[in-house]
């Protein structure tokens, strides 16, 4: 797992409630990725950044995002479906138990087990437009408050 803390000077901020004016760093989100692919994960995690998200948490392997989830809390997570071979079912099922929003980022096909149990969660097919990908967090968010 890897974190980044940097706060960039957003172009599309993702914050708590609007996504039109830049907050302060204490509003930016923590934002979970778990993504196998790593071309993906850097991809997520530089648009993740240059959007202004606080926090940005980068994990490869289920294993790695479960522990990264024992100490940390997030605002909003991006999961793939698919680790490998591993459904990301465990992680999906923590992240709805605490609240957390997320977005199911994948190439699978939208009848996967885990996908039907949380019918609220959004589905972005990869690839997804960065633009994309940051309204739709940024509209997981607003539906949160």
């Amino acid at each position: 797992m890897r974190q980044t803390n940097e706060a960039l000077t957003p172009t599309h901020p993702i914050e708590h409630g609007t996504h039109s004016e830049p907050a302060q760093a204490e509003h930016r989100l923590r934002v979970l990725i778990v993504e196998d692919d790593a071309l993906l994960l850097l991809d997520l995690e530089e648009v993740l950044r240059a959007a202004g998200a606080q926090s940005v948490y980068t994990c490869h392997t289920i294993e790695e995002a479960v522990r990264c989830s024992e100490t940390e809390h997030f605002d909003a997570a991006v999961i793939d479906v698919r680790i490998g071979t591993d459904s990301i079912a465990p992680i999906a099922r923590q992240l709805v138990s605490r609240g957390t929003p997320f977005v199911f980022y994948t190439g699978q096909p939208r009848n996967d087990r885990i996908m039907a149990e949380c019918l609220n969660c959004q589905i972005l097919s990869k690839p997804a437009q960065s633009d994309v990908i940051i309204n739709t967090l940024a509209g997981l968010m607003k539906v949160r408050q």
